[in-house]
């Protein structure tokens, strides 16, 4: 269980409402039903509007929210995505893997994905791209699309403040780190 109690259905009908917007009929994660419960945290948590598809490919999405998840130790979301988009986004095993075990210049990257990956680790370790990581990250990404990277690394850096703080149970079928 988490720290902090879930809410239990029957949900009110615009938490449902939420639900059904984010979930698309699938039941809702413990995550979303923890921060659910607090009227406040669940506001802010969506006014965040990083819950949509944005600039970003599927493919680089999915690279950004996973290693910035790897690099939280946050098993929790990070097995939710790979379990939900890792085949959509075309992530191959390997690949899948290197988000939480390889350094960003791992071979199985392109150019471009490994200056997003090195991106998200310099973001992580110091809260800043030096020059030169912006100048690799720019020669492969468009201004919208730093803006995204940046703004997903912070947002999922938060989601993974709330299920690493208040330990939430693994989903079912979420993936699990790599050994």
């Amino acid at each position: 269980m988490s720290r902090i109690a879930r809410l239990e259905p029957p949900y009110e009908p615009e938490i449902q409402g939420h639900f059904d917007r984010i979930m698309r009929g699938a039941p809702p994660l413990m995550l979303f039903r923890v921060i659910a419960s607090n009227a406040r945290a669940w506001e802010k948590f969506r006014a965040g509007s990083l819950l949509d598809r944005g600039p970003l490919t599927l493919r680089e999405r999915e690279i950004v929210i996973d290693r910035t998840c790897a690099r939280t130790g946050c098993e929790y979301e990070w097995g939710v995505h790979v379990a939900t988009f890792a085949d959509a986004a075309q992530l191959t095993e390997a690949q899948v893997r290197a988000t939480v075990l390889d350094n960003a210049d791992a071979p199985c990257w392109s150019p471009a994905e490994q200056a997003l990956i090195a991106a998200v680790d310099a973001l992580h370790a110091r809260a800043t791209l030096s020059d030169g990581e912006f100048k690799a990250l720019s020669a492969h990404y468009d201004d919208a699309k730093i803006f995204e990277i940046i703004l997903l690394c912070g947002f999922y850096r938060t989601v993974s403040y709330f299920a690493n703080g208040l330990d939430l149970p693994l989903e079912e079928k979420a993936a699990r780190f790599p050994k």
